[in-house]
């Protein structure tokens, strides 16, 4: 790949981000962020799929394709190894994900 202007602009902000990533309460926090954001997206997919009713079998299906991938990914390597933060934030994207459908689950009574 040539050295152009815009891949080192490209290459600069991503090592930028990467390094304002680096201080533990910065990472917290979009780790948080993410799990809200799960929370938020599992309300939402459950909202709209329980609204029409007729395509329950494929979102089931590809939201449990999608969960149990992002698990396949996260939990495969070593336990105590350090993960990077677009692992962490799709595993916490995943849980929260997963925690809205289970409480939706219980208020509906199913």
């Amino acid at each position: 790949m040539q050295d152009t202007r815009l891949d080192r602009i490209l290459t600069e902000s991503g090592s930028r981000i990467e390094t304002w990533f680096q201080n533990p309460w910065r990472r917290f926090l979009a780790i948080v962020i993410m799990l809200l954001g799960g929370f938020f997206l599992g309300n939402i997919v459950t909202t709209t799929t329980g609204q029409s009713a007729q395509y329950d079998g494929v979102v089931g299906l590809v939201l449990v394709t999608a969960v149990e991938s992002v698990s396949w990914i996260a939990y495969r390597g070593k336990a105590f190894v350090a993960r990077s933060l677009w692992l962490e934030s799709a595993n916490m994207l995943k849980i929260g994900f997963t925690y809205a459908l289970f409480l939706d689950a219980l208020k509906l009574g199913s």
